[in-house]
């Protein structure tokens, strides 16, 4: 249903901006006038998305490191999985950050197209960049609730961090309803968000339609030019966490390269980590030599709680829209920027990334001071990028499986461990 929904939905995209191309050209103010007012219904389904942001965003984060706090204390091989996927984490947001900017050097965004793409949108103010110790003093939220109301997500996002650690040091008694509560929450607004992704067609057309009817048809080179970079850039990733294999892993390139193969065709066609997670299973022990014990640990793992390529797409899409929105980016807000990603990265959910698209870019961008009035319009062409999300994902779980598997010694029987997923 969801991949019929994204081909509408960038229908629904070339629609818009088509038909209001057209009425912008024709001159007739009755219809410019219809067009306006349609236009409206698009800022609805846009807003619609924005109010599960702060609600979703804080229960995924306090879920998503309580689990991995979880995870640490069932032993080495868990801890040795987690400072593995720190490590290529941490990488990939390293290199999102460096590459970026050079991307958009080398092929900047055209200045006329974007001004009248720009024009369409709501009014932005730039704010400067702030010092390094006004952005130090903004880490710790003065009052939550206030930070939360003005959409300051890094502060809210430390908060939750804290949060969620602070909760693994309760007893099971009090932890454990307090988690099973924001992963309800989390769950209700994911819910909310597929209700509204229902209504995509509808909404994105009539924000295309008001786009299309100040920018003309000059929307198009952008969005194609986004989707480039973005897909690009995320297969980078992709490529990364082979050499890291390759390097790290100490495992041969021809072999691993022929083990993940199936694995990464599953998840070019499903765009699902989870729904791959079998199959990496049974590559990594069938065709890697990987144990039972580490597979078995490492794997569910990583596709609950590692993300290899999800700062790196999202910082793509905050440093388009800052270039289409001529946001000058200084160093304190890429490195914010990236803090942000990774904090996302963490307790984002494994989902098709048109659900968890606005959830996840939204405070990023919010962090780093760039405005997220593209989101509606860039949401219906996330599938194509999604797929090389998936595709750097699992390419990266199973890379962190055979370094975690190399340098980890088996010290517990076999038979002892649980059966795969």
């Amino acid at each position: 249903m969801l991949k019929w929904l994204s081909l509408i939905t960038v229908l629904a995209l070339a629609l818009g901006v088509g038909v209001g191309a057209a009425i912008g050209a024709s001159g007739d103010q009755g219809l410019i006038g219809i067009a306006t007012e349609v236009e409206y219904i698009g800022s609805l389904w846009l807003n619609a998305l924005r109010m599960t942001v702060v609600p979703l965003v804080f229960s995924l984060l306090v879920t998503g490191i309580a689990s991995v706090a979880n995870a640490a204390v069932t032993g080495r091989l868990a801890a040795r999985s987690l400072m593995v996927f720190a490590v290529l984490l941490g990488t990939a947001t390293v290199y999102a950050c460096l590459v970026l900017p050079v991307a958009y050097t080398i092929w900047p965004v055209d200045q006329s197209s974007a001004a009248s793409l720009v024009s369409g949108a709501a009014p932005v103010e730039v704010v400067s960049p702030p010092t390094v110790g006004q952005w130090l003093a903004g880490l710790a939220p003065a009052n939550v609730v206030a930070a939360a109301a003005e959409s300051a997500v890094l502060p809210l996002v430390v908060f939750a961090i804290f949060f969620g650690f602070a909760a693994t040091r309760l007893p099971a008694a009090q932890r454990d309803p307090m988690v099973g509560f924001f992963r309800a929450v989390a769950d209700t607004m994911i819910v909310i968000v597929r209700w509204v992704l229902f209504a995509a067609p509808i909404g994105v057309f009539a924000l295309a339609l008001g786009v299309g009817l100040i920018s003309g048809v000059a929307i198009v080179g952008l969005i194609l030019q986004y989707v480039a970079i973005a897909c690009v850039v995320t297969l980078g990733v992709a490529v990364m966490a082979y050499l890291f294999a390759f390097l790290w892993g100490r495992v041969s390139p021809a072999r691993f390269i022929a083990a993940t193969a199936p694995a990464l065709a599953v998840a070019f066609s499903s765009r699902s980590s989870l729904a791959t997670l079998p199959l990496m299973v049974e590559r990594m022990r069938d065709a890697m030599d990987v144990t039972p014990r580490v597979a078995n640990v490492t794997l569910p793992m990583a596709v609950a709680v590692f993300r290899m390529t999800s700062p790196v797409t999202n910082l793509a899409v905050v440093f388009f829209a800052a270039a289409v929105h001529g946001v000058e980016l200084g160093p304190m807000q890429i490195i914010a920027g990236g803090f942000v990603a990774i904090a996302i990265s963490i307790g984002s959910v494994g989902l098709p990334g048109e659900i968890s698209f606005v959830a996840s870019v939204a405070p990023i961008a919010i962090s780093m001071g760039v405005p997220i009035d593209l989101l509606g319009i860039l949401v219906a062409v996330e599938a194509i990028p999604d797929i090389f999300r998936t595709l750097g994902n699992v390419a990266g779980d199973m890379a962190a499986t055979v370094i975690v598997s190399k340098d980890t010694k088996t010290t517990a029987p076999e038979a002892t461990v649980a059966a795969a997923p």
